[in-house]
């Protein structure tokens, strides 16, 4: 179970600073919104105000901060999957070019001493354990107009750095303005909106957008001057699900997607902890999505044990085996990464690997139908002559599924593709081109697949571009099987289609289902060799 973590820290009454109006307003509704709305596991809450934890304060001075954050983070408490937010509403400021949060009794005579860094802020929360940490700041306030750029830039250095999903209210040369009208913050009244009913953004992705038009929108609105409000992440992470009770399909099919492409990338641990979010947002356990987790952690067991097997066993003065020696241990030599962070699916090359390949193409006469598997392909043969399009096309994925044991399924996973035998991929690969003069085939796929860029770590953009080219999207709308054009004069490439097409409708309607089979079909085509 996913879980969600967060501290608001809003100050108003500072001891060297002037006081703001509605910083400990916006960090109070920001904890009542994740505690109550958003349903989080623990919401620590630091404000003018705010009740002892315990024993603890949570007066927003300097050691209190740092009491909780060196004892709330001395060792991991969190998982994969699980999300930690930080909130912060008040001042920041800079100091020698680096960014740091104002406690109730920082000092701007002497910040460095007074202050906390967001460097040291974003190491700590790093420790917690979780794979996503939220850091949102609305702190980007001046006393006046002279006190001198505010924070920003070196935080999205961080940012780019630490993978951090940082969130800030505005750019470092405008102001976060305070609205008596709203009760709060220009800013933390985008991002309520943005998080809740009305906004409904599930995604960061969606997050940056409402935000980028609501936050301007209102300070136009309130007679203010711009305040754009800026978020930092990477491009996988803009699109985890945040919210997953407003997640829709196209989100989830977005994230199914980058676990897709991290397996094949052979990065099996961002791969596992993908699926743990694709469950997450389910509105329960989604079935598919645990069979992935749990068949991804074997995979990485397996791929540590056979790491085990080929690390060299010196024997030291004692007479152990010195494993960790990083002399003879292959998976530190690598590129510093642990086996569970760089071993994946051994059988996908890699795009360089692919390059070099020179896999024999069966010499195959289009008469011999050859079959490693024993298929008939007389039925597929007779039916393609006849340019009965569709049935050919069913009788397709029909024999594909007997070849791959997956008849119950109905779908070929990427460990069939990757398995399927090459001589039955070239019979089927060679009627299709015979009898439509050589504009269906997978070979046909292949080559507008690596037209548009396609590779084995293509994003959604290319697997689109694909789609639009072969007919299987038209005017951004993805066609369903019966929606496709059965005759000669269907784009080239349109088929073979059943065995992804037909996907979105017998696999709930998520477009990953086709782009999984594209990156195993990309994979199988570039078996074929490189001409017919």
């Amino acid at each position: 179970m996913v879980k969600n973590w967060a501290l608001a820290i809003g100050i108003n009454q500072y001891d060297f600073l002037q006081p703001l109006k509605y910083a400990k307003r916006d960090a109070k509704l920001i904890q009542e919104f994740f505690r109550n709305e958003a349903g989080f596991d623990r919401v620590f809450w630091f404000s003018d105000e705010s009740p002892d934890l315990g024993s603890e304060p949570t007066r927003p001075y300097r050691a209190n901060l740092l009491r909780l954050l060196q004892q709330l983070f001395a060792k991991p408490f969190m998982e994969a999957g699980d999300n930690f937010w930080f909130f912060f509403s008040g001042y920041g400021m800079v100091d020698a070019n680096q960014d740091y949060l104002m406690p109730s009794d920082g000092d701007p005579e002497d910040i460095e001493n007074t202050a906390i860094s967001i460097s040291d802020l974003t190491e700590c929360l790093n420790r917690c354990g979780a794979d996503n940490i939220v850091l949102i700041l609305d702190a980007c306030r001046r006393q006046h107009k002279n006190s001198g750029e505010g924070i920003g830039r070196h935080t999205q250095t961080i940012a780019r750095q630490t993978g951090v999903i940082s969130i800030l209210s505005c750019s470092p040369d405008e102001y976060s303005y305070e609205i008596d009208a709203l009760q709060k913050g220009v800013f933390t009244h985008a991002l309520l909106e943005g998080l809740g009913t009305q906004g409904q953004c599930a995604t960061v992705e969606r997050l940056n957008q409402y935000l980028g038009f609501r936050v301007p929108q209102l300070a136009y609105h309130y007679q203010k001057a711009r305040q754009t409000p800026h978020i930092i992440a990477e491009p996988i992470k803009s699109r985890l699900i945040l919210a997953p009770k407003h997640a829709t399909k196209h989100d989830i099919s977005k994230l199914q997607i980058d676990a897709v492409q991290a397996e094949v990338s052979q990065n099996l641990e961002l791969a596992e902890q993908l699926w743990i979010r694709v469950n997450a947002a389910a509105s329960s356990s989604d079935i598919d999505a645990v069979k992935e987790i749990e068949r991804i952690a074997q995979l990485r067991v397996e791929a540590c044990a056979t790491q085990k097997q080929l690390t060299p066993q010196i024997p030291s003065l004692n007479g152990s085996p010195l494993h960790e020696n990083r002399k003879y241990a292959l998976h530190s030599n690598l590129d510093g990464r642990s086996c569970n962070q760089s071993l994946g699916l051994g059988r996908i090359p890699t795009a360089k690997h692919q390059q070099k390949s020179t896999l024999a193409r069966p010499d195959i006469a289009i008469n011999d139908l050859n079959s490693e598997r024993g298929i008939d392909y007389k039925p597929l043969h007779d039916l393609l002559a006849a340019g009965e399009w569709k049935q050919a096309d069913r009788e397709t994925l029909a024999v594909m599924l007997k070849i791959a044991g997956r008849e119950k399924q109905g779908w070929l996973n990427i460990e069939a593709i990757n398995q399927f035998p090459e001589t039955d991929l070239y019979t089927i690969d060679q009627l299709w081109l015979k009898f439509s003069n050589g504009r269906f085939g997978f070979s046909v796929q292949k080559q507008i697949w690596e037209s548009v860029g396609g590779q084995t770590d293509a994003d959604y953009e290319t697997w689109c571009k694909f789609c639009d080219r072969v007919g299987w999207r038209v005017n951004q709308n993805w066609l369903f099987y019966s929606d496709l054009s059965f005759d000669t004069d269907a784009p080239k490439g349109h088929f073979p289609a059943a065995a992804t097409v037909n996907l979105l409708t017998v696999w709930r309607g998520w477009v990953v289902g086709l782009f999984s089979c594209l990156v195993g079909f990309s994979a199988l085509a570039l078996r074929l060799g490189k001409s017919h």
